[in-house]
């Protein structure tokens, strides 16, 4: 409880929590040199990840996914102005049938 106590207050400190602050810097300079890998972005939550990975790749066309998923997986895609194809899924992986 006092370690995580710590955090809090300098949270409360800085009053910055997300977006480049001191914890998340931190947080990604260790997950760097953990993973062994030269570049690494934390981010929030995995809405932005696909968003960023949608514009990284320069999609804006129609992408095939999955309506099993959460919505934030379509929504994604709605807000990058993409067109979501949605195809079912294998009921023993639970991925995109292939077939279909």
């Amino acid at each position: 409880m006092e370690e995580y106590v710590k955090y809090l207050e300098k949270v409360w400190r800085t009053g910055w929590i997300t977006n480049n602050g001191e914890l998340v810097q931190e947080l990604e300079k260790k997950l760097t040199e953990y993973l062994g890998v030269s570049y690494l972005q934390y981010l929030s939550n995995g809405t932005i990840a696909l968003q960023i990975a949608l514009r990284a790749l320069d999609v804006h066309d129609e992408v095939i996914t999955t309506p099993f998923s959460y919505v934030a997986t379509t929504n994604s895609l709605l807000w990058e102005r993409c067109v979501p194809i949605f195809v079912d899924i294998d009921p023993h992986t639970l991925c995109i049938d292939p077939e279909k």
